[in-house]
């Protein structure tokens, strides 16, 4: 038998893999060298792989007692130099809030893979859900900005993994990958190619490691352990890491400028896959795995008469508003399909103006097509 001539494409041959791998290759790729976390269904596979590639790598993998230590050493692990990371589900990542919460008030870069699957609670552990959405933005109380990304695809899984850890370095925050079940255990041909280069930190001494006077906001951030007297503590401090927990002022503009790092550049975080909206009357917003499901209903619409079209939103947080106000003013309604109770939904309603249709399901079972093609055929007018 005559073998295949090898490929001359200088990217790696295509893998069938599972999400959840996928996803640890992407912290691989993306330069993680340490990894804490306590195994939950059903992102268990990306420790699991972790705990294999890591030191492979030249990294260090540690299974901590439970998430509250996981998010922790995570974020120690950050202000060592090491990129980090840690994975759950929704039980995990809410005993994981309070961390979060000091992560996104000392600016430490740290990805969090949150698989989502059906609550509240400890819920139907091996069955899908999406109702994690809101917790990720608001679940640690106060004013803060993360990140999070929401795929749809084990390309996906891989490449907004690399791409978490570039906008953690970059603005400093938390990012999420907020996947769910149906993507984390799809398993599918995906390339996991490096990708472009992450975002090297600015560990520049001698600085304010919390206060810049550069209109991006982001300052530098040192490590311990080389030479600088690194102050980082939960309260309230000024722009080198004092204690100021009486001082409005010091207070106000701390919250302003991490919230404003974010917001402020909002247009280079922002994503999202507009198809067949171009003559569209009747568009599908959707994310992570039910917008497979969506894009389906749409052609399938197209197939029977329908102008539908799909706009699917990659970057949940920080939200794409200004795409959904732009969407909402050319089409006649909006159908929104997600596996909880509307929290997309209701932020759609809030930025567009034209009639919303929301297919909420929370029983535990993805969306299918021929769901969505119904409200899709329902909602003309």
């Amino acid at each position: 038998m005559k073998k295949p001539e090898k490929s001359a494409d200088p990217r790696p041959d295509p893998v069938f893999v599972m999400g959840n791998v996928a996803a640890a290759e992407g912290a691989i790729h993306a330069g993680c060298r340490f990894y804490a976390g306590y195994p939950i269904t059903p992102s268990s596979e990306i420790m699991e792989h972790m705990a294999v590639r890591l030191p492979a790598a030249g990294g260090v993998f540690v299974q901590m007692e439970d998430e509250i230590a996981s998010i922790s050493a995570a974020i120690g692990a950050s202000w060592a130099g090491l990129r980090s990371m840690t994975a759950t589900s929704g039980p995990g990542l809410s005993l994981m809030m309070e961390g979060i919460g000091y992560a996104a008030w000392t600016e430490t870069p740290i990805v969090i893979i949150d698989v989502q699957r059906a609550g509240p609670c400890t819920g139907q552990a091996t069955h899908v859900g999406g109702g994690d959405v809101m917790q990720v933005r608001y679940g640690s109380h106060g004013d803060y900005h993360p990140i999070a990304l929401a795929p749809w695809s084990v390309q996906e899984m891989h490449d907004l993994t690399v791409r978490a850890f570039d906008l953690a370095e970059r603005f400093r925050v938390p990012a999420f990958l907020l996947a769910d079940e149906g993507v984390g255990h799809l398993r599918e041909t995906a390339r996991l190619d490096p990708g472009p280069a992450v975002a090297g930190r600015d560990s520049r001494k001698g600085l304010p490691p919390f206060g810049t006077d550069d209109p991006a906001g982001v300052p530098p951030m040192p490590c311990f352990g080389e030479g600088e007297r690194l102050l980082v503590t939960g309260s309230t401090h000024d722009e080198w890491g004092w204690r100021k927990v009486d001082s409005p002022a010091v207070h106000a503009r701390q919250v302003d400028r991490i919230n404003r790092k974010v917001e402020d550049r909002r247009d280079e975080i922002v994503e999202v896959d507009a198809r067949l909206l171009d003559d569209a009357e009747i568009a599908v917003v959707a994310y992570g795995f039910t917008a497979r499901a969506a894009l389906a209903a749409v052609r399938a619409a197209r197939a029977g008469g329908t102008r539908a079209g799909l706009l699917r939103l990659k970057t949940l947080w920080p939200f794409p508003d200004r795409e959904v106000k732009d969407l909402a003013a050319r089409v006649k309604r909006i159908v929104v399909p997600e596996m909880n109770r509307g929290q997309v939904a209701d932020l759609v309603r809030l930025h567009g103006r034209c009639d919303v249709i929301h297919h909420g399901q929370t029983d535990g079972r993805v969306i299918d097509a021929e769901t969505i093609e119904r409200l899709i055929r329902e909602a003309r007018p």
